[in-house]
C-alpha cells in the first residue's frame, strides 16, 4: 500500500492522547516517537522494514552513533529541511553535542506549522513547530508516497 500525504497526517492525528511508554508502539495504549513513527508505517504501508532492537534513553548517545538517522536513510526518502510538506518526517538533535534522538511528523505547513510526536512526560502531542524546535531540526524524510 502505498499512502498519500494526508493519509499520513491523518493516522499520525489519531494517535494523539496514547500515553508516552519507552520502547512501546501500541496507539491508545503506549508509545515513544520511534514507536510512533512504527505504527503509522505498519497502519499506512504495511509490515515494519527491519526489526528494533532494544534502545535505552540514551539511544547511542554514549557511542556517539547516528542510529535513529541511519535507520531513517534505509526506509525513508531524505530531502531538503526547506522543502518540510505534511506528512514528513522530521529528525531532532535535542541537544547541540548529541545524536539525533527524537522524531515526529509533520501534521502542517504555511504560517503556523505543527508536528505530532511522542514526548515524555506528555505522550502524543501535536504542537506547533516553533522557532526552537525548527532549530533542532537536523534532516527531513517523506515516507515512499503514491502523490510525490
Amino acid at each position: 500500500m502505498t499512502p498519500h500525504r494526508q493519509d499520513i497526517v491523518d493516522e499520525v492525528r489519531s494517535w494523539l492522547g496514547t500515553p508516552y511508554v519507552h520502547q512501546a508502539s501500541t496507539k491508545g495504549a503506549g508509545t515513544d516517537c520511534l514507536g510512533l513513527l512504527r505504527g503509522v508505517w505498519r497502519a499506512q504501508i504495511g509490515h515494519e522494514p527491519e526489526e528494533v532492537p532494544i534502545y535505552t534513553m540514551d539511544w547511542s548517545e554514549p557511542q556517539g552513533e547516528e542510529r535513529m538517522w541511519a535507520a531513517a536513510q534505509r526506509h525513508l526518502i531524505e530531502k531538503p529541511i526547506e522543502d518540510l510538506s505534511a506528512g514528513d518526517v522530521v529528525l531532532f538533535r535535542m541537544r547541540d553535542s548529541g545524536i539525533a534522538k527524537h522524531l515526529g511528523i509533520v501534521t502542517s505547513i504555511g504560517a503556523v506549522p505543527r508536528f505530532v510526536h511522542a514526548y515524555s512526560g506528555y505522550g502524543v502531542v501535536e504542537n506547533a513547530l516553533s522557532e526552537p524546535w525548527r532549530r533542532r531540526i537536523v534532516a527531513c524524510f517523506e515516507f515512499p508516497l503514491e502523490d510525490r
